[in-house]
């Protein structure tokens, strides 16, 4: 994909196109491969992550569908849809569910405007870090007053501490009616050598879009107040697999579910 739509600024690399690279799509361009590359040539590895992070949401979208009960999905950083997206997951198993998408990409909205035409399912341009404008504009297809399950997954990495991330997770959840879940998976370098710690660090140094990578601990700060499901915070390989998971090396990178009490 080379010929940009309007409004598509493609100087520079940006997560969601970059990640959709990894996942072997074809709505990239030329500087988000680069990026990519960069980030593999450091961490080879960073595409089996990927995958792997695709597959936990799947996994944390069916058990909210299915033994939690949850039949809304506010769901921020979704990403250029691909494969199991949210409301195909959820509403295998619930045909009533509601999603709600949130990315601040318009690439990601063009996308979705083609995707998005069932029902049940509904999408915002705004950014994660204007917690009360998402809040708001979604009240208009979820009932806050029901359980929802909140996304955010492989986006807490792209959010500095400097942009609060943890005061808008809060915001975020304090709004979520009891019996409400937050799932969560985010980028660490706990699980990797320290040579490949180095290496990524170096990459990710020059990307235009670079992460913050955090610890377990600093993970489960997102997590305050809540109740973690079983098996907590985990490599997302780890969390309720299906098979033999990958070794965490190759997919460095928690993942976890908690209700609202």
């Amino acid at each position: 994909m080379e010929a940009a739509p309007p409004g598509i600024d493609t100087s520079i690399a940006h997560p969601a196109r970059r990640y959709d690279y990894w996942l072997g799509g074809t709505d990239n361009f030329a500087v988000d491969r680069a990026a990519g590359d960069a980030i593999a040539a450091a961490y080879p590895s960073i595409r089996t992550l990927a995958v792997e992070n695709r597959r936990f949401l799947r996994r944390a979208v069916s058990f909210l569908a299915g033994a939690a009960g949850v039949r809304q999905f506010l769901d921020i950083g979704t990403g250029i849809p691909t494969a199991n997206n949210t409301h195909e997951v959820a509403q295998a198993l619930a045909p009533d569910a509601r999603v709600v998408y949130v990315d601040n990409d318009p690439i990601v909205l063009t996308h979705a405007r083609a995707l998005l035409r069932g029902g049940g399912t509904a999408y915002l341009e705004a950014d994660f870090r204007t917690p009360g404008v998402i809040l708001d504009r979604a009240a208009s297809t979820l009932d806050f007053d029901e359980p929802i399950g909140l996304l955010l997954v492989a986006l807490l990495h792209l959010v500095r501490d400097s942009d609060r991330p943890y005061a808008h997770v809060a915001t975020l959840v304090e709004a979520l009616p009891p019996g409400s879940y937050l799932v969560i998976s985010h980028g660490t370098a706990d699980l990797v050598p320290e040579a490949v710690r180095a290496r990524v660090a170096a990459a990710d140094a020059t990307s235009p879009t670079p992460s913050q990578v955090r610890s377990k601990d600093e993970v489960a700060g997102f997590f305050a107040g809540l109740e973690l499901v079983e098996p907590g915070i985990v490599p997302v390989s780890e969390w309720r697999p299906e098979g033999v998971p990958v070794p965490p090396p190759e997919a460095s990178c928690y993942g976890a579910v908690a209700r609202k009490p």
